[in-house]
């Protein structure tokens, strides 16, 4: 099928032939003959480099009316905004920012690239532009089974086909396992198809040798390693420097099928990509010393010095720890072969575009809280599903490192299994109470009856459970109001309503018992008689809604005197916190922040309290939001407490 034939403006069937886009892929032409430019509902499960972007463009371009594209990170909506603001004669807007704000300024703009937070933001707050969506293409759409943003995604979607019942939904994935239960839900036919423009081989690494699916063996010895050096990360090291130093003539990674390619390595955690990052260096890779000057440029912290070492070399690490703008240069880079190699935790599987050559799996097992359990089948496919990218690569591959782990349990575990079914994690009391909140205090929901309608139409109830979904349902609802209720939320006495305190925090986009800890702090701030800088941030770090990380070894002393020495400004009594630890690291949290906003240099910040400089960076924005959100709270309640703007002015 010709792309020329579409019913797609001229001016965009010419931007598509431009970049060599003339003739669908066969996952494309299904979904064209299915329906997707007729308006027709779709769930389409193809693996990663298959054409599914296009799939979504093709329903928002001959929608009738206004588009969605509802991504479940920000560096991955960044990258869809770009995509879709090329093509010609299409406004597009990005809705990334504050949780509170519904943006009324994206009314009129052909397609929204937004999160499902934003979205699930921009329904509580009213946004008009909500109600005029013609089409919503949902990538990842496998997401709605995690715990973090799987409640959010699925009651967004319910919302949004109560709300517009002839909305066109499209919802694409690699690595959903069960499509066909996703499709039933939402009323879509179901394209799925195995068709990759670029075969993929995925094997495991153990005795010097890769033993691949497709039968065929590939000999990568490893030197015998010195005495302090880990089996499985020189086997890492053997395997990417097989694919990623260029070969003998050769003086690039361009992957052009007969110079080297580029490899991206997987592990369990930020310090072992910097480590492995540092271990490659020594390997022969094509460096970059542009991209190392762009990263110093950027903000020459210790992290970004040891990542500008690194990219000089020709590899790179990648991680939530460092600054977005390094992980987008590290990603450009790594994209356009100007590095060999990135080093990386799971996070970067997760949809943004950056293929390789070959993808190295080196640690299947991770730190859960308790001990080391197995990584999920899925996550490990979205690894594998990097490998390989039209146009540049003659082939993908996967490899596992098999270390200490037995080869053959390895391929049992994930090369021939399928990824795990998609399940509705709604029925968790928090989450669904975030959701009830925010149906109450809409006045989407008025009513006992309104709101069992509305979480009847979620993906749950639907039947995504082998139990009654429809008694457990209910009874989950009985329990988040009970919670709602007894956290001043909600008030039952009449049918279930949203109070006052409820309906901000709603708007405001707190959850529940971040909400409720705030009222409790902001009535304390209001006893102090001089609630300062301090006061406020923390207020706004003991939240749920505000990620502090922990406590360093050998730190908890200091932090300790620290608490003492301020204890009263605190809105919170040392003695009488439930869980003292995690308010300690509150305490960290805001003591590094107001040094950030006393105008303390960040680079000192970031090392005077061991922080990374992403984390900071996504601390401070979310501390922002949350002293906007406390500010409006304390008006809520007849409280002036002058110092929260101010501080969230100095952030």
């Amino acid at each position: 099928m010709r792309v020329a034939d579409l019913p797609l403006p001229a001016a965009v069937r010419d931007h598509l032939a431009d970049r060599g886009v003339e003739t669908l892929y066969p996952p494309q032409a299904a979904a064209v003959e299915a329906g997707v430019c007729e308006g027709a509902r779709l769930v389409v499960a193809v693996p990663t480099a298959s054409g599914k972007t296009l799939v979504g463009q093709l329903a928002l371009l001959t929608a009738d009316g206004p588009g969605l594209y509802i991504v479940p990170l920000r560096a991955l909506a960044r990258e869809k905004y770009e995509e879709l603001a090329a093509l010609p004669g299409v406004s597009v807007g990005i809705s990334t920012g504050d949780l509170a704000d519904p943006e009324d300024e994206l009314a009129g703009n052909d397609v929204v690239v937004a999160t499902s937070e934003k979205v699930d933001s921009a329904i509580r707050n009213g946004a008009p532009w909500v109600e005029d969506l013609a089409c919503v293409v949902v990538d990842e759409i496998h997401l709605l089974g995690s715990e973090g943003r799987g409640p959010t995604l699925e009651v967004t979607l319910a919302t949004l086909r109560r709300r517009t019942p002839d909305v066109q939904i499209v919802g694409l994935s690699a690595t959903v396992a069960n499509p066909a239960a996703v499709a039933d839900w939402l009323d879509a036919d179901l394209v799925a198809d195995d068709w990759r423009p670029v075969d993929l081989r995925v094997g495991v690494h153990a005795a010097d040798e890769v033993r691949f699916d497709d039968g065929t063996t590939s000999p990568v010895p490893v030197p015998v390693p010195g005495p302090d050096a880990d089996d499985a990360t020189e086997a890492t090291a053997a395997l990417v420097r097989d694919v990623a130093v260029p070969e003998s003539g050769g003086d690039s990674v361009a992957g052009d099928g007969t110079t080297g390619g580029g490899a991206l390595a997987f592990v369990r955690s930020r310090r072992e990509a910097e480590a492995l990052a540092d271990r490659l260096r020594t390997e022969g890779l094509s460096g970059d010393d542009g991209v190392a000057g762009d990263v110093l440029a950027a903000g020459a912290t210790a992290t970004g010095e040891r990542l500008a070492d690194c990219l000089r070399d020709g590899v790179a690490f990648h991680h939530a720890g460092l600054r977005s703008a390094h992980r987008q240069m590290v990603e450009a880079a790594f994209r356009d072969r100007r590095i060999g190699a990135v080093c990386a935790t799971p996070t970067l599987a997760a949809g943004v575009n950056v293929p390789a050559r070959r993808v190295v799996v080196r640690d299947q097992r991770r730190f859960d809280g308790d001990g080391m359990t197995p990584l999920p089948v899925l996550e490990v496919h979205q690894m594998c599903g990097r490998a390989g990218r039209p146009g540049l690569d003659p082939y993908g591959e996967a490899v596992l490192v098999a270390g200490d782990e037995d080869p053959d349990d390895l391929r049992e575990r994930y090369v021939g299994a399928a990824p795990e079914a998609v399940e509705s994690q709604l029925t968790d009391v928090s989450a669904l109470g975030t959701h009830v909140l925010s149906a109450l205090a809409s006045g989407f929901a008025g009513s006992r009856t309104d709101l069992r309608d509305l979480f009847g139409a979620t993906f749950y109830a639907h039947g995504a459970s082998d139990d009654d979904p429809t008694a457990a349902l209910d009874d989950a609802l009985d329990d988040a109001l009970d919670d709602l209720a007894e956290m001043g939320m909600v008030d039952r006495s009449d049918g279930p309503a949203a109070t006052p305190v409820g309906a901000q925090v709603s708007r405001q986009y707190l959850s529940p018992e971040g909400g409720a800890l705030v009222v409790d702090g902001l009535r304390a701030m209001a006893e102090l008689a001089e609630p300062t800088r301090l006061t406020a941030l923390e207020l706004v770090c003991h939240t749920p809604d505000l990620r502090t990380g922990w406590l360093r070894g050998g730190e908890r002393a200091d932090v300790y005197r620290f608490a003492r020495t301020h204890a009263g400004e605190f809105v919170r009594e040392m003695g009488a916190v439930d869980d003292f630890e995690a308010w300690l690291t509150a305490v960290r949290a805001a003591r590094a922040l107001d040094a950030l906003a006393d105008g303390v240099a960040e680079e000192r910040v970031v090392e005077r309290f061991g922080v990374g400089p992403g984390d900071l960076e996504s601390r401070v924005e979310r501390a922002r939001w949350l002293l906007g959100a406390a500010a409006a709270l304390a008006e809520r309640l007849g409280l002036d407490l002058p110092v929260l703007p101010e501080t969230r002015e100095r952030l």
